[in-house]
């Protein structure tokens, strides 16, 4: 089932997406909820403007995200 929604920020998402499949870090939210589907992602050129977003999303409701989610990937 998957009922939690994680949203974070990197500058290398091959590497972050392998940590969360394979629970490097045993004690950190990926790996206690199991989010190791990726199901969307932006790119930015600058941290800055990648952190804002990450900001933006986080502070928006649950449905915004979903609705996010479904309109990028809707399978």
């Amino acid at each position: 089932m998957n009922t939690v929604l994680y949203t974070g920020v990197t500058s290398e998402l091959t590497t972050r997406v392998w940590q969360h499949k394979t629970n490097v870090y045993p004690g950190s939210f990926s790996s206690k909820y199991k989010t190791h589907k990726l199901v969307y992602y932006e790119y930015f050129e600058f941290i800055e403007e990648a952190i804002a977003r990450e900001k933006q999303i986080k502070g928006g409701s649950r449905k915004k995200k979903i609705d996010l989610i479904n309109n990028f990937n809707p399978e």
